[in-house]
């Protein structure tokens, strides 16, 4: 098996085309190693290992059985499908990746709020905290401590900080006391003290 280091520039034909004439071959397409067909550039991150069918005469283990990265997890009766290695590369020393370890599993259920682990899969997948308007960070956050995603959990309490109004702690003016006094019922104790 020969190896060859390529730089991504450019569209994927002109990867093809640099890779063929390292080869010597005339390469077509080329595969992740768990045996994803890549046919966009932007599919390959760096430090893939990428595989041609024709120079290799025996597959990688896994190629053919590349099926088996998927996964479906049943998250509060709503169901994601997910690689195992989008659960795992990131934080594998994460709790998650641990409920994981066993990578002959196809299906999982896990018994948490679907609306905050989809957040979690999404930054699992992305790198980007992306929560959609109604969700509670706070639900989030408790949920990424719980599958201990600890890149996570610093992105998640950094925008909980981020999204608190600044606290005010400049005095009130006499007229808007006065305002408030007036709006406060007769019964009131603030009235009380004043009157």
């Amino acid at each position: 098996m020969r190896r060859v280091t390529l730089f991504l520039n450019g569209t994927l034909f002109d990867l093809l085309s640099v890779a063929s004439s390292k080869l010597g071959i005339k390469d077509t397409s080329v595969y992740k190693e768990k045996g994803g067909l890549i046919d966009d550039i932007a599919l390959i991150r760096d430090d893939d290992p990428l595989i041609d069918l024709q120079t290799d005469s025996k597959p990688p283990e896994g190629l053919l059985g590349f099926h088996t990265d998927w996964l479906t997890l049943n998250v509060g009766g709503r169901y994601f499908t997910t690689t195992w290695s989008t659960l795992v590369n990131k934080e594998p020393d994460s709790m998650l990746a641990h409920m994981l370890k066993d990578r002959g599993r196809s299906f999982l259920i896990i018994y948490r709020s679907p609306e905050y682990f989809e957040p979690i899969l999404n930054y699992l997948h992305h790198g980007q905290l992306i929560v959609n308007d109604g969700i509670n960070l706070l639900g989030v956050l408790e949920a990424a401590r719980l599958f201990g995603i600890d890149s996570l959990i610093e992105h998640l309490e950094m925008a909980i900080k981020n999204s608190q109004p600044p606290e005010d702690h400049s005095p009130i003016s006499q007229k808007e006391f006065v305002r408030f006094l007036v709006a406060t019922p007769t019964k009131s104790e603030l009235k009380q003290i004043f009157y």
